[in-house]
């Protein structure tokens, strides 16, 4: 993990929220459930400008984060991901004072004594003419995109302790130094190229202790495969940033050229058991992403594909769609993408994987009025963890 990471108390000083990694503790946990249910949520809790997350969920009113919090407490998920959560440690308090510990709409609180969230690189600015336009500022020239720094941030909530001094974060891994990277040619220049990370927001390892067992949590949110032109930067991008887990998790030379925030070097240990979870932005059959982006994801070493669905999401099918509707996680503009399956929960062997699902409910049932909160759909796996 980063040399200035360190536990610290619930209540944080904002300043703390650019600079390091923080990791909020808890209380020890109990013995380990039979059960252990991980999902990931792109909640859609960014803001237009800095401050605004906090300010919103300085008292229990606001209505997204109100929804926000049903969903999660509908889920009840023990590990949950949360993509595009504005990084500020102080949200992190709020969101739970506020809104995952008060009951939303009949549904149970919901309590989560530990967390995790550092810096992202979205809205860094990088001082360099990243999209080619002539001029330098702005979203499209930060290291990844974003008006600010720390918009759509990550945060990893866990009803179990975090083991913050294995914890590690790539914000900082240069895209040119992934093996087999995908740069697309002739774009980006050396000095560019010397600054630019991989990661639009990071990938964070947040090792996770469930009873005697470690579960790392490999979380990330790769860039849309959009909004570029005809290079594909943005394509190639994702792609990468999908593939620097398929060289995390498998033993051998491309993991040992993999080096973390701390100067720490390689991938995961062989045996450990872990899930990736994010919001990939990269559909196996349909969509704009590169062609064989997610099955990176699907096909790893040792990695289990759960295939979450859900009759929602089978009801809300788009015609002319390769892949299966009922997988589909993100509801996005129609006719195109249209939906599509996005958002990933796919545990290591020899992870028993009991259940899974979509929170996508059906048009009649009367938690469909929660299908809008979010482009996305919270996702989930239920493991047994030996």
């Amino acid at each position: 993990m980063s040399p200035h990471a360190m536990p610290l108390p619930r209540v944080l000083p904002a300043l703390l929220a650019l600079v390091a990694p923080v990791v909020l503790a808890g209380p020890a946990a109990a013995a380990p459930p039979e059960q252990v249910r991980v999902a990931t949520f792109n909640a859609s809790l960014n803001r237009a400008a800095e401050g605004e997350l906090v300010a919103d969920l300085s008292t229990p009113d606001d209505p997204q984060a109100r929804e926000v919090a049903e969903v999660v407490q509908r889920v009840r998920p023990d590990v949950l991901l949360v993509n595009e959560f504005d990084h500020d440690p102080a949200a992190v308090d709020l969101f739970r004072d506020n809104y995952l510990e008060r009951g939303q709409n009949g549904a149970e609180p919901i309590e989560y004594p530990h967390a995790f969230t550092a810096p992202v690189n979205t809205g860094v600015p990088s001082g360099f003419d990243l999209d080619n336009d002539g001029t330098v500022g702005g979203g499209n020239d930060a290291l990844g995109f974003g008006e600010f720094p720390g918009q759509y941030g990550m945060l990893v909530l866990s009803r179990f302790p975090i083991d913050t001094a294995a914890a590690r974060t790539f914000q900082h891994f240069l895209w040119k130094d992934l093996p087999g990277a995908r740069l697309p040619e002739g774009f980006y220049s050396p000095e560019e190229l010397a600054a630019l990370p991989l990661s639009s927001k990071s990938h964070w390892d947040v090792p996770v202790r469930i009873g005697e067992r470690t579960l790392h949590v490999l979380a990330a949110h790769p860039t849309p495969p959009t909004f570029d032109g005809p290079e594909d930067r943005n394509g190639l991008r994702n792609a990468d940033e999908i593939a620097f887990w398929r060289h995390y998790v498998q033993p051998g030379r491309d993991a040992d050229a993999l080096y973390d925030d701390a100067g720490g070097r390689g991938g995961l240990g062989g045996g450990e058991r872990f899930v990736i979870l994010g919001d990939h932005n990269s559909d196996p059959f349909d969509g704009d992403s590169v062609p064989g982006a997610a099955q990176q994801l699907l096909t790893a070493h040792r990695v289990q594909d759960p295939a979450p669905g859900s009759d929602g999401a089978a009801e809300a099918a788009n015609a002319g769609h390769e892949g299966d509707p009922r997988l589909d996680t993100a509801d996005f503009a129609e006719p195109e993408p249209g939906n599509l399956r996005v958002d990933y929960v796919l545990p290591s062997r020899p992870l028993d994987v009991l259940s899974s699902g979509v929170f996508w409910p059906v048009a009649a049932d009367p938690l469909a009025r929660l299908n809008d909160v979010s482009d996305h759909h919270a996702t989930w796996v239920d493991l047994r963890v030996r």
